[in-house]
């Protein structure tokens, strides 16, 4: 044989072992979502064509292969290690799990790797890598030995994994790294000196990890460095003062969240390209440099939380020097002593500037009507300082102003008007200062205000009726207390369905409480105390089921204590010095004398021991004439009788009448609307295709506008030649008849009639959701909305939860029978307008009085299947009864699928692996790794949205924020869908446990968004 033959014998050999080796990779594959690997099939010999696959020009041989952000799940075969050619291996941002295969150290000539963002661990022998990314693919422990061997390599990436200990003194052998990126670890210890042996280090990252000691001296000698980010660990020391002419490279030196101290070097402005200068949260002393005025490139400077300034004139000078960086975009000086007056100069600062945050100082004088100038401007903080005289009306100038917080000054005046121009804002804070008149009615112009702090002022007249009606109904937090606010709290206050917060207390407020405060559904503390209210405690609070502080002490107020305040088992409550009077009641959070505050009203009774209050006397009858007394008790003990006896009987008449003419179970509720066939008919427009919103088992839902008033509704029609169709509608009837609660989808009204056909025709008609079905939002389809994407946040989802844990707790706990859904899942929790979840399709319920609340596990049904695959408790697949742990272990699969973004029927779950197992795994230390893809883009879209320069700090608190909850709401779905019924959690402690969550996180991001501590 030919030498020329040989060769190309050996090269087909080689081709069908890169083809042979690609196919036992995708074995390792137990998910494709994307189909990714569609075209790696047996049939294909040209696997040079298939996706993800490159080969080279001289040779059919594998050079590289790129499969980044294809969603894969499974393992990765050693076979890889087979793929001799390969030079370029991209796997990053899939789900691959288990063990870095030890097989892909005989790539000879692989120079680049990157497996960021799955779940692997092991270390890599591969002698010619050149680049190396692991961030985020849960390493534990040290860093392997076998790194530090790799000498030729020159950007080593291993963020955010949970690696510990020191660094290996040998990592100053690989003398030809460049990049070094180890944030978000848990590296101790000193900075090993050897690492200054890198001569072409350029970048060096290992911001929050636990790093202690001082930095090794010649750092500041190695010229070639251009990133130096050592954020958030144990640091101390000073700088030197030569650093700028040492490192001219600098264009990153982020030291913030240590312990230096010292004073900033002057020679800084001899780093000509220095773009970030983060240095908060340190020990910094002294005057702020005006030589960084000479910083062309300068974008971000970030000095907050430090010991500058000397709370005198001059220390704001540096400010004029600034004016000449025209690239400026953050600045944050908030938290230090510097003093004086703002310069005349401070109006002359790059119009690009979009933070300026310089609360908590010592500043004073006015603040300057040029402040208009920096129309970039997105947040403005001044809050905590000396300022006085008048807020300027030019702030209204600012168009991109999202942030606004004067707040603890000293400034007087009224409100300027102007404010309401700035549509934009989100956040404005003016409390605690001596402001005066009116509150502007203008402000019920900002669009998307969220926060309104009018605290501690000299506000006076009435509260306007636009601040609360206007287009800004994206409110959650309204505070105007300690005012001198007259009138009545206006009734269009209950048009701010997202407010989370308010308080009007210590007013001259007068009037009754308006009832619409019912409609406020996600109020969770409200605060009316200390004014001049009268009248009753109304009914329509029993529908703010998320209330956890409620005051209302220092009234006028009047008549009972409503009974439905017993449901509030979290409630603060204080009702002192009213002219409340009746019973006290006993249960839910009256029998806690810590929380609940009842004392000067003197008409009150009963109620725990702890409250001291005189026993309620019983109505006695006056002693008098008793012989007649007497015969009038008897005589009316017998007409009372006979009445009785005679309603009984033509009761029971009247129920064998009724049985007879009808086997369709009252809606004597629903009646109220009366809709014909032909109603339904026109509605639909002929039950149109193009208004089918949904379809299920039983049936057919579409979208319908009623003639009479144009309302819109949701029909859903039974199909009646479906087995069981007629039984479903009963049991929705009957489930739905006597049920009212906020988070249960609302019905209307029913139709039981005849078609055109002559055929039987039964639909129910309920309110419309316009935001569609919770399964749209979790899992839509690529034609819904015109390929719009939909991504819920973590507030909203934790919402959407706490809805339908409320809803649940009312059917198990608060109704005379006891309701059992059975078939729980994302298509039957519909969304309104504002996003609150609606528990709906009740097709399935089991009635069950209270006394058979909770069922045993071993009871066994003849009923069939209850409940949807993958939601479905286990115990009902084997016969069991329905119960209210079943309901809590579909809870649990959903809460589950919310957070990770799987369907419990998703094709990963097999062979004994489902979505309970799956995160019972991943808690705590994946959480991360599992979790829904959209909700962390949709958490890094906010992050980015927010537009804060320095994001280091920042986003590792929001992250960390994020972690500790998930990790705590999986615990809950892991807890409550535990195969044994008797060990899954209660659904009134479940939603204790959401609201903690819920209050935990939003109570957190209110404080960050409302804080200057930091630029993100």
């Amino acid at each position: 044989m030919e030498l020329k033959e040989v060769n190309a014998a050996t090269m087909n050999f080689g081709n069908e072992t890169d083809r042979v080796s690609l196919l036992a990779f995708r074995k390792g594959i137990t998910l494709d979502p994307q189909g990714a690997l569609s075209s790696w099939n047996d049939s294909s010999s040209d696997f040079c064509q298939w996706n993800g696959v490159t080969c080279g020009r001289r040779h059919q041989r594998i050079t590289a292969l790129e499969l980044q952000g294809s969603g894969l799940v499974g393992w990765i075969s050693p076979s890889i290690g087979n793929l001799t050619f390969l030079r370029f291996i991209d796997l990053s941002n899939n789900s691959f799990y288990g063990i870095i295969p030890q097989e892909i150290g005989q790539l000879l000539r692989l120079q680049y790797l990157s497996m960021t963002n799955n779940s692997l661990g092991g270390g890599i022998k591969c002698f010619h890598l050149r680049e190396l990314y692991l961030s985020r693919t849960n390493l534990e422990g040290k860093i392997p030995v076998e790194l530090t061997t790799l000498s030729k390599l020159e950007a080593l990436a291993l963020t955010m994994n949970n690696l510990s200990g020191r660094l290996p003194h040998s990592i100053g052998n690989m003398s030809s790294l460049q990049t070094i990126s180890l944030p978000y670890n848990n590296f101790e210890g000193r900075i090993p000196s050897s690492i200054t042996h890198l001569r072409s280090l350029a970048f060096l990252s290992i911001s929050e990890n636990r790093f202690s000691g001082t930095l090794p001296a010649m750092i500041y000698n190695m010229s070639s460095i251009k990133v130096l980010s050592m954020v958030v660990n144990r640091l101390h020391g000073t700088l030197p003062q030569d650093i700028g002419h040492t490192l001219p490279n600098l264009a990153y030196f982020e030291i913030g969240g240590n312990q230096f101290s010292g004073t900033i070097p002057e020679s800084l402005s001899n780093a000509s390209r220095l773009i970030n200068l983060e240095l908060s949260e340190n020990n910094f002393a002294g005057r702020v440099p005006k030589s960084l005025g000479t910083l062309e490139s300068l974008e971000r400077v970030n000095l907050e939380k430090n010991l500058l300034g000397s709370k005198q004139e001059g220390d704001l000078d540096f400010i004029t020097s600034l004016t000449n960086c025209r690239n400026l975009i953050g600045l944050a000086f908030g938290g230090n002593l510097l003093g004086g007056a703002l310069p005349d100069s401070f109006s002359n600062l790059s119009t690009k500037l979009s933070i300026l945050l310089l609360g908590a100082n010592q500043i004073y004088g006015n603040i300057p009507p040029s402040i208009g100038n920096l129309t970039g401007l997105s947040k403005l903080g001044l809050e905590f300082n000396l300022f006085t005289g008048s807020i300027p009306s030019s702030l209204g100038m600012l168009q991109n102003l999202e942030g606004l917080y004067l707040d603890r000054n000293r400034l007087s005046g009224k409100i300027p008007p102007s404010l309401g121009n700035i549509s934009f804002l989100s956040m404005l804070s003016l409390a605690n200062n001596h402001l005066e008149g009116n509150i502007p009615s203008n402000l019920g112009k900002i669009h998307f205000l969220q926060k309104l702090d009018l605290a501690r002022n000299n506000l006076s007249g009435t509260i306007p009726t636009q601040v609360l009606a206007g287009p800004s109904l994206s409110i959650r937090t309204l505070d105007l207390s300690i005012n001198s606010l007259t009138g009545p709290l206006p009734s269009t206050i209950g048009d701010l369905k997202n407010l989370f917060y308010l308080d009007v207390s210590q007013n001259k407020l007068n009037g009754e409480i308006p009832v619409t405060l019912g409609s406020c559904v996600s109020l969770e503390h409200l605060h009316l105390e200390a004014n001049s209210l009268i009248g009753g405690i109304p009914m329509t609070l029993n529908a703010l089921k998320s209330l956890s502080d409620l005051d209302l002490s220092n009234n006028n107020l009047s008549g009972p204590i409503p009974k439905y305040l017993e449901s509030f088992p979290l409630l603060k409550l204080n009702l002192s010095s009213n002219n409340l009077e009746g019973e006290v009641p006993k249960g839910g959070a009256f029998g806690n004398s810590s929380a609940i505050f009842v004392g000067g009203n003197t008409k009150l009774c009963g109620g725990i021991g702890e409250f001291h209050l005189p026993k309620c006397k019983k109505q006695a009858i006056k002693r008098g004439r008793p012989l007649k007394l007497k015969i009038l008790v008897g005589l009316i003990i017998s007409v009372v009788g006979c009445l009785f006896l005679f309603f009984v009987l033509m009761y029971c008449r009247m129920r064998q009448t009724k049985r007879k003419l009808s086997s369709t179970p009252s809606m004597d509720r629903f009646d109220k609307i009366k809709l014909s066939y032909e109603d339904l008919l026109k509605a639909t427009d002929g039950f149109s295709p193009t208004n089918l919103i949904g379809s299920g088992s039983f049936g057919c839902v579409y979208k319908g506008i009623l003639s009479q008033d144009e309302t819109i509704v949701a029909v859903k029609v039974l199909n009646l030649q479906q087995r069981g169709a007629s039984k479903t509608f009963k049991a929705e009837c009957n489930a739905l008849r006597n049920i009212r609660h906020r988070n249960l989808v609302k019905i209307l009204t029913s139709c039981s009639s005849i078609d055109s056909k002559r055929n039987d025709f039964k639909a129910l008609v309920f309110e419309f959701m316009p935001n569609g079905s919770l399964e749209q939002w979790l899992h839509p389809r690529h034609n819904d909305e015109h390929n719009q994407p939909r991504k819920l946040s973590l507030v909203q989802r934790i919402n959407i939860l706490v809805d339908v844990a409320s809803a649940l707790e009312y059917l198990h706990h608060h109704c005379h029978t006891v309701i059992v859904h059975c078939d729980l899942k994302p298509s039957n929790i519909l969304l309104d307008d504002d996003m609150n979840a609606h528990v709906g399709d009740f097709g399935l319920a089991r009635l069950f009085p209270q006394s058979c609340q909770i069922v045993s596990s071993t009871q066994s049904s003849s009923i069939g299947m209850k409940g949807s695959i993958g939601y479905s408790a286990p115990e009902y697949g084997i016969g069991g009864e329905a119960s209210t742990q079943g309901d809590v272990y579909s809870f649990g699969i959903l809460l589950l699928e919310m957070i990770i973004g799987r369907r419990p029927t998703n094709e990963m779950f097999s062979d004994g692996l489902n979505l309970h197992m799956f995160a019972k795994m991943a808690i705590p230390e994946r959480v991360m790794q599992i979790l829904d893809t959209e909700l962390l883009m949709a958490e890094e879209t906010t992050m980015m949205a927010e537009g804060h320069p320095n994001r280091i700090g920042r986003h590792n608190r929001r992250g960390e924020k994020m972690r500790e909850c998930t990790t705590k709401l999986m615990k809950i779905g892991v807890e409550c869908s535990k195969d044994n019924p008797r060990e899954r959690m209660d659904v009134r402690d479940v939603n204790k446990e959401l609201h903690l969550i819920r209050s935990h996180l939003l109570d957190d991001r209110t404080v960050e968004a409302a804080s200057t501590s930091a630029i993100n």
